[in-house]
């Protein structure tokens, strides 16, 4: 793997808290090797070149530790982000788990967002965090058919595999939920769908299913994910083209996505709405420190 240089490693979340309430982003890897036919990474906005190809960060590591060090205010980290910090690579650097070794060293929470069971090794580390701060953990699974889930994110393993990872983080006490973002129009978005990964959720131990509505298309991107559509499924890029032409962000024209939503969200117990979310994951680990006192 190639290490290109870096300066900076831990930002501050640009979004405030209002994406499950993350306070910094760590980027440990540049590229992704997924391949997922609608990855926002790939929009020209991110000048990220070859983005299928991974690469790490010179002194990432020592870089984070400093920054850490330095900060006086503790909080969230978010990982994964831009590109999904486990992948294959990361079986043979273990970058992301010597960042979360920090991470706990210097009492910050972390959330992480990933379509990689190998998330499942670092399980010991999330529950040594989640002792004094806070911890969230989402899959993101775009559909409950793991032969559409082949097609369209080749690189990673099939939303089975993710559900299993889930639930036997959530058998160890972390919390867990499905990350149904993006939702592809024509291609995703049946009730079906939606119905069954809700169900699939809740019966193996999310807490939450978050969803947008839709899936996001910028300059690149755009053009890549049309390309693999026409590949993939001839005749929906025509479809898209015709309904969306260059629309930033296309919702699904299934107007009953949102009541399909919350009705199974409500059904299963399941929460659904951001900041529900945060308040939920946030507030277990305040009340345990409480009672410490």
């Amino acid at each position: 793997m190639e290490f290109i240089p870096a300066k900076s490693i831990l930002q501050k979340a640009n979004y405030g808290k209002e994406w499950f309430g993350v306070d910094y982003n760590v980027n440990l890897y540049k590229g992704c090797p997924h391949q997922c036919i609608y990855c926002d990474s790939r929009s020209n906005c991110y000048q990220i070149e070859d983005f299928d190809r991974v690469r790490g960060k010179q002194n990432e590591l020592e870089i984070l530790e400093q920054e850490l060090r330095k900060k006086r205010k503790k909080g969230v980290i978010g990982i994964g982000a831009m590109s999904d910090t486990y992948h294959p690579l990361e079986k043979q650097y273990e970058i992301t788990r010597k960042a979360l070794e920090l991470m706990e060293k210097y009492q910050f929470g972390v959330s992480i967002e990933t379509k990689s069971d190998l998330i499942v090794r670092d399980m010991d580390l999330f529950q040594k965090i989640n002792r004094t701060q806070n911890v969230i953990l989402k899959f993101s699974i775009t559909t409950a058919d793991d032969l559409l889930a082949s097609k369209i994110e080749p690189g990673v393993c099939v939303s089975s595999q993710r559900f299993q990872a889930m639930r036997e983080l959530a058998d160890n006490g972390l919390f867990v939920g499905t990350l149904l973002t993006p939702i592809l129009p024509f291609l995703t978005d049946s009730d079906k769908n939606i119905r069954q990964i809700i169900r699939l959720s809740a019966e193996n131990g999310a807490k939450f299913v978050f969803s947008m509505g839709g899936v996001t298309l910028r300059e690149n991107q755009r053009e890549y994910f049309l390309e693999k559509l026409e590949e993939l499924f001839p005749g929906l890029k025509e479809i898209y083209v015709r309904n969306f032409g260059n629309q930033y962000f296309c919702y699904s024209l299934n107007s009953n996505l949102k009541n399909v939503l919350e009705e199974e969200c409500k059904k299963y117990g399941l929460l659904y709405q951001m900041e529900d979310i945060i308040e939920a994951y946030q507030k277990k680990n305040e009340m345990e420190q409480l009672s410490w006192l």
